[in-house]
């Protein structure tokens, strides 16, 4: 008789692509979470929460294949082996896509403009990399049915305040904006309007997009013929003559030592154009604005280097960079860069409504944020452990509840240790491993005297690691207290180590 087969234990590992959080990883993102919610509440947005999973029609930017959407999203049918088959799903890849699906399907419900903010996961399907991943936080906030671009000025406003009050420093960042009417108009002046340029204008997109991994010369090949890379391979160029190439390339490098002559540069590239004399006006006002709300060039400039995917956008695009230096991972010194953008996006709606709906907003890289925190020093690495009550006699487990319960109710994070309490220094390792600051111990000598120890154990890891033995006598760790004193001493020694 054959051995029926073990079913084989499933691996203990995260799918690629994604990871765990554990601890101050979440206690973090949470504090920035509710810090850039603060600001955005300030501003007058609401709150909303959507469906972690849309319709692939409602999402729009991927499309089926032959078999299954698989394409930038993770998707699935319902009831795919049935004999009517559902609808296909995905989960979100962004939260702007189900914004113009909520707008839509509630507009008759919502105040116009409606502004609203959402926080939460968001997954593409795509090659993971070096930090990147597939699943990741976004915090975008969105002003729809808001025609005017001072609804693109207060979103930079508000994105400049964000950076501050999560803790980057002014001078440590810059907004910079542009104008996707400004390159349409750039666009006409070389020759490259109407349905029959659409392959050429979108090759000097994709040109555009790579100024700063390609450089001008790069960029400068793809615009013409194109350009063989190191490892040998051609990638076909735009065929602009010199006079286009020359109209592009003056484009990416207009901006200017000020705002005002960075918009008179600007001006002069798009003359004869009027979607482009129209989008040098709108940058222009948003800068005026900007500037009567207190927020000058130290903090948001006007940019033509600015593209985050102008295909994309109808109008105003924004982007906050980092401008401090970091070591990569190989420790080479590099700029930051992008934690931010956003932009104008007046066709987005209307694929729902048929009638177009103005739109703005901006989405925060909320991991991106943290990382730069966490390379300029400014996240606390020292877990914020629980103090931990000891366990010296089972059959006392009701008194140290009762110590725990008081702790917690003077609003003091404690925990009874509930593992094996056979073994008093595993109880002490285990308050070392949670970051614990203080531990509370009673045994029944403590408890006939009607005392408690209360152990400092910051301060006792710090003598450990440093002071000599007179050190160590005369700044003891551990302290003796009458039981009705717990509360007080244990909150003196978290006041002493805040």
């Amino acid at each position: 008789m054959t051995k029926p087969k073990k079913t084989p234990r499933p691996k203990a590992e995260t799918p690629k692509g994604f990871r765990d959080y554990f601890g101050s990883e979440v206690t973090h993102r949470a504090e920035m979470l509710s810090k850039i919610a603060a600001v955005y509440h300030r501003y007058g947005f609401d709150a909303l929460e959507s469906s972690g999973v849309e319709t692939v029609e409602a999402l729009g930017k991927f499309l089926p294949d032959v078999d299954r959407p698989n394409e930038g999203v993770f998707a699935w049918q319902e009831d795919a082996d049935s004999d009517k088959p559902g609808d296909w799903l995905a989960l979100r890849y962004d939260l702007t896509a189900p914004l113009a699906r909520v707008y839509a399907q509630h507009q008759n419900d919502l105040p116009k403009p409606y502004r609203r903010y959402a926080m939460g996961p968001v997954w593409r399907n795509e090659k993971p990399g070096p930090g990147r991943f597939r699943q990741f936080y976004q915090c975008d906030a969105d002003t729809v049915g808001a025609p005017s671009v001072a609804a693109d000025a207060e979103i930079c406003a508000m994105l400049a305040d964000c950076l501050e009050e999560v803790g980057i420093d002014r001078g440590d960042y810059v907004v910079r904006v542009n104008n996707r009417k400004v390159l349409n108009g750039v666009m006409e002046v070389a020759g490259l309007a109407g349905e029959d340029k659409e392959a050429e204008r979108g090759i000097v997109l994709r040109a555009i997009d790579k100024l700063d991994r390609l450089g001008p010369d790069g960029v400068r090949a793809l615009l013409g013929e194109g350009r063989k890379d190191e490892s040998g391979d051609f990638t076909k160029g735009a065929g602009l003559d010199d006079t286009q190439a020359e109209v592009v390339m003056g484009f990416m490098d207009a901006k200017r030592s000020t705002g005002a002559e960075t918009v008179a540069r600007l001006r002069e590239l798009v003359d004869g154009s009027t979607i482009g004399a129209q989008g040098v006006d709108e940058l222009e006002l948003i800068a005026d604005l900007l500037s009567a709300g207190g927020y000058g060039p130290d903090r948001i400039v006007t940019d033509p280097s600015v593209v985050r995917g102008l295909g994309y956008y109808t109008g105003p695009v924004y982007e906050a960079e980092l401008t401090f230096d970091i070591q990569d991972e190989k420790g080479r010194t590099r700029n930051f860069g992008s934690v931010a953008g956003g932009g104008r996006y007046d066709d987005l709606v209307k694929r729902f409504t048929g009638q177009e709906v103005p739109a703005t907003g901006v989405s925060i890289g909320v991991d991106r944020l943290l990382a730069a925190l966490d390379a300029k020093g400014r996240l606390d690495k020292t877990a914020d452990g629980p103090v931990v009550v000891t366990v010296m006699d089972k059959a006392r487990m009701a008194d140290y509840q009762t110590m725990v319960a008081e702790l917690r109710q003077a609003g003091i994070r404690a925990e009874v240790y509930l593992g094996n309490p056979k073994n008093f220094g595993n109880q002490l390792k285990y308050a070392d491993k949670r970051g614990s600051p203080v531990a509370v111990i009673e045994g029944g000598d403590e408890h006939e005297k009607g005392v408690v120890q209360i152990k400092d154990l910051i301060l006792g890891a710090k003598l450990a690691e440093n002071a000599s033995l007179e050190e160590w006598k005369d700044r003891p760790s551990q302290y003796e207290v009458p039981r009705d004193q717990l509360i007080a001493k244990v909150r003196e020694i978290l006041d002493l180590h805040s």
